[in-house]
């Protein structure tokens, strides 16, 4: 089995900071890309930014130079450091990583979310 757990949420005001981590583990071969996206109450879930394997990254136009999205593929692990966070980036942040398994099947895995609560 494969699992992903996040970590870093919480509370803090407009215009402060938070870095989000997620580390996946289990019987993994290799990740391809690994990202980060978000789910506001009553709105559908969006991606916030994804990183592959080979380092390439992209942004929703939303957070472009306030977030940065960075990975250990050492550790399989996959950070989201926000800064000058906004009340608007209020949601769930879930993680989510393609990752192939010993038995030759590549899935998208996802973790359990974590708050991320910004107030103004």
């Amino acid at each position: 089995q494969v699992q992903l757990v996040e970590s870093g949420g919480g509370l803090v005001q407009a215009g402060g900071s938070l870095r989000l981590s997620c580390a996946a583990s289990g019987s993994i071969l290799t990740i391809l890309d690994m990202g980060w996206y978000r789910q506001a109450p009553g709105k559908q879930r969006e991606l916030v930014a994804v990183m592959t394997n080979g380092a390439s990254r992209n942004y929703a136009e939303s957070v472009k130079g306030r977030f940065t999205i960075s990975r250990d593929n050492a550790k399989n692990t996959v950070y989201l450091q926000m800064n000058s966070l906004k009340p608007e980036d209020t949601a769930v942040y879930y993680c989510s990583a393609q990752i192939l398994v010993p038995a030759k099947l590549l899935d998208d895995y996802w973790g359990q979310g974590t708050q991320v609560t910004v107030s103004s």
